[in-house]
C-alpha cells in the first residue's frame, strides 16, 4: 500500500480552517469541497487514459481521454457525501456508487448497512471518499468489498489520516493495489478513536448533529 500526503500550501491553508472549531458548517462544506478537488488532482495522476485522434480548428492531432471502463467514485455515507461534488467536478464522466457503513463506537468495528455499486468491478479504477482515516476499520472493510468485486486499483481519498489507521490498512491490505491520498498524517488517535489534533467529527461538522 502507498500513502501520499499532499504537500501544498493551498492544501495546508484550507485544512487549517477546517480544523478550527470556530468554522461553521456552510464554510466547512465549501472548504472541504475545495480541498477534495485539490486532493483529487493528485489522486488521479495515474488515472487510465487512451489515445484519441481529433481535429482542432487548425490541424489534426492526437490527444488522450479517460479509458473504459470508466473510473468509479464511491463515497462512504454519510460524511463521504460531502466530498462527492469536489471529486466529480474533476472527473465528471466517472460513475458513482454508494456505500453505507457504520462504526460501532464501543468495538470500533465497521458494518455495511447499504450498498449501491456494480457487482462486477473487473478492470475498474475506484476512488473511495472518506474524510477521516482514523482506526482504519471502515476503509479496510470497504476496500475488501471493492477488491472482492474485481477492482484492481483502489485509491482512498481522506482529508486526514492517523498513523494507527494507516498501519492497520498496511497490515490488513498487504499486497493489495491500494493508495491513500490525504492532506495530513496527524499525531495519533485518542481513547475515543478520534484523530488528534484532527478536526472533530467530519459528518457532524458537514451536516450538523440532527438525528
Amino acid at each position: 500500500m502507498r500513502t501520499h500526503v499532499v504537500d501544498h500550501p493551498l492544501v495546508a491553508h484550507k485544512l487549517t480552517t477546517l480544523r478550527d472549531e470556530r468554522t461553521d458548517s456552510p464554510t466547512f462544506r465549501r472548504l472541504a469541497d475545495e480541498l477534495v478537488t485539490l486532493l483529487a488532482y493528485e489522486a488521479t495522476r495515474d488515472v487510465r487514459t487512451e489515445l484519441v485522434d481529433i481535429t482542432t480548428p487548425v490541424a489534426a492531432t492526437t490527444g488522450v481521454r479517460l479509458s473504459h471502463p470508466k473510473p468509479l467514485v464511491v463515497p462512504i455515507i454519510r460524511a463521504g457525501l460531502g466530498m462527492l461534488d469536489g471529486m466529480v467536478r474533476l472527473l465528471p464522466t466517472a460513475e458513482v456508487g454508494f456505500l453505507g457503513m457504520i462504526r460501532d463506537e464501543e468495538t470500533l468495528q465497521a458494518a455495511t448497512y447499504a450498498s449501491r455499486m456494480p457487482e462486477d468491478l473487473s478492470g475498474r479504477q475506484v476512488y473511495v471518499l472518506d474524510p477521516m482515516l482514523a482506526t482504519g476499520g471502515t476503509l479496510v472493510a470497504a476496500i475488501r468489498d471493492l477488491i472482492k468485486r474485481g477492482a484492481d486499483d483502489v485509491t482512498a481519498i481522506c482529508l486526514l489520516a492517523a498513523p494507527e489507521g494507516v498501519e492497520l490498512m498496511e497490515r490488513e491490505l498487504a499486497g493489495a493495489p491500494v493508495t491513500v491520498v490525504t492532506a495530513a498524517l496527524d499525531e495519533r488517535l485518542n481513547e475515543l478513536g478520534y484523530i488528534v489534533p484532527g478536526l472533530g467529527d467530519a459528518g457532524d461538522r458537514l451536516y450538523g448533529t440532527a438525528g
